[in-house]
């Protein structure tokens, strides 16, 4: 006959004929149980399909080690990365990641937020979506003390950490390049100004113009979504242009990856005509004819660090001083913008 009874450490004690504190202890390779009956216990628990009730272990111990993750998108190569880094630094400390993506949506944002925290997360790592204008739906998390880790897309807060690199940096670099490739009437393709990482690109690409007395142009900026589509748009819209850009800074890889291939069809020459960068140094930057000049953004350090800062909160070790971390970028230098 079977039964959907879960299978119990008292169970397993009368099968064996001990007591349950011993099959307890032995369950947890405690030095006190001898290794003959630590065997036992562990055959005739997998034997009668007995199943560790970590729930309840974690109640009585008010943590569940496990850790919250909500991102924008989880089909990005960086994003991959980052997490590939905090899995790396988590399951060494023995804590589990629940992975949630926002799709760049407020509300499917605040909704994972809701889950996570009903999930009784121990902390949540988080970058925002696109829409995202406060953080009032963090509220929940900050009244129960449950720390909050940002990383790439950030805003500050007083209870949180932040993990970034310099964007402003970063963009001032990548255009101050294509100026000194002779660039003078430069295209910025950027992302939701709402968001650090892409406001800070652009106020970078504007330093570098005024640095070097060249006039900023509304025409020169476009917003979009930064997808291969965007990029598509965007370069039927610079082909109609008079005079077109000479240079181009797209603030990811996927959008300037689209453009070059699409000016290229239209027999507009890389770098000759256009010198083109763009940001994250994805793999599709290297393969791309001619191979594109980029920001290195080092995504699996920043997940590695996002995550050691998490265990050190939660362990009590943070310090109080310091509410963002900021991490080296290096700017590629490839064909794509390359005359000189």
């Amino acid at each position: 006959m079977t039964t959907n009874r879960d299978v119990t450490i008292y169970d397993i004690a009368k099968v064996l004929n001990i007591s349950a504190s011993t099959v307890s202890r032995g369950l947890k390779d405690h030095p006190h149980v001898r290794k003959e009956i630590k065997k036992k216990i562990l055959m005739t628990a997998r034997k009668m399909g007995y199943q560790q009730n970590k729930f309840a272990s974690n109640l009585r111990q008010k943590r569940t080690s496990t850790i919250g993750v909500v991102v924008p998108r989880l089909d990005s190569y960086f994003m991959s990365t980052v997490i590939s880094g905090m899995e790396k630094i988590f399951n060494e400390s023995g804590y589990h990641l629940i992975i949630s993506q926002s799709q760049e949506s407020f509300k499917m944002e605040s909704a994972s937020i809701a889950t996570l925290f009903n999930s009784r997360v121990d902390g949540l790592l988080v970058s925002l979506s696109y829409e995202t204008q406060n953080l009032d739906h963090l509220g929940i998390l900050f009244n129960k003390g449950i720390p909050i880790v940002f990383f790439d897309r950030v805003c500050d807060h007083p209870k949180c950490k932040s993990v970034v690199i310099n964007n402003y940096k970063a963009g001032y670099e990548a255009t101050s390049h294509l100026i000194s490739q002779g660039c003078k009437n430069i295209l910025h393709l950027g992302g939701s100004l709402i968001r650090n990482v892409y406001s800070e690109r652009f106020k970078g690409y504007q330093r570098a113009l005024q640095d070097h007395d060249l006039p900023f142009n509304d025409k020169m900026l476009m917003i979009s979504d930064l997808s291969h589509n965007s990029g598509i748009e965007a370069a039927k819209v610079i082909l109609q242009q008079k005079p077109m850009p000479d240079g181009i800074f797209a603030a990811n890889d996927t959008t300037a990856v689209s453009v070059i291939c699409e000016l290229k069809q239209a027999g507009i020459r890389i770098p000759e005509d256009i010198c083109i960068a763009g940001f994250n140094d994805d793999p599709i930057s290297r393969v791309v004819e001619p191979n594109l000049t980029t920001v290195h953004y080092p995504g699996r350090e920043m997940g590695e660090i996002a995550a050691a800062t998490m265990i050190s909160i939660l362990k009590g070790e943070q310090s109080e001083l310091l509410n963002s971390i900021v991490i080296s970028h290096s700017l590629i230098i490839r064909q794509s913008s390359l005359r000189k």
